[in-house]
């Protein structure tokens, strides 16, 4: 198995958007939330597209697998994490409904990841 090519993989390129959008839509999040919601999503969001990355630097299917399973995880923590923020008032309705699709996409692609891996 290759090491590198991460960056060619459509589910990274999507979280890696997902990611830069999730950094300027909690820009505008009220101060007092910098260090609890701002960085919990912040951190969720590049989890994603960090694992996906650092399991296609291992050597192996099955440490490939491993990360691929740690950032769907983080996929659907940065879907709930979006619900909060809408629910609070953070996020406007269409805009949280927007990411949190988005969220849902990349871990639908990372579970077809998963399945292929367990070929």
């Amino acid at each position: 198995m290759s090491t590198s090519g991460y960056r060619d993989l459509l589910v990274w390129q999507k979280a890696r958007v997902l990611a830069k959008d999730i950094y300027l839509t909690t820009r505008l999040f009220p101060r007092e939330e910098v260090f609890s919601l701002v960085q919990q999503m912040r951190r969720a969001a590049v989890s994603i597209l960090c694992n996906v990355a650092e399991g296609r630097g291992r050597r192996t299917r099955p440490d490939f697998r491993h990360f691929v399973l740690i950032a769907r995880g983080s996929a659907f923590e940065l879907e709930t994490l979006i619900v909060i923020a809408s629910d609070v008032g953070y996020i406007a309705d269409e805009t949280a409904e927007a990411l949190a699709k988005r969220a849902e996409e990349i871990a639908r692609m990372l579970s077809g990841l998963l399945r292929y891996l367990d070929r």
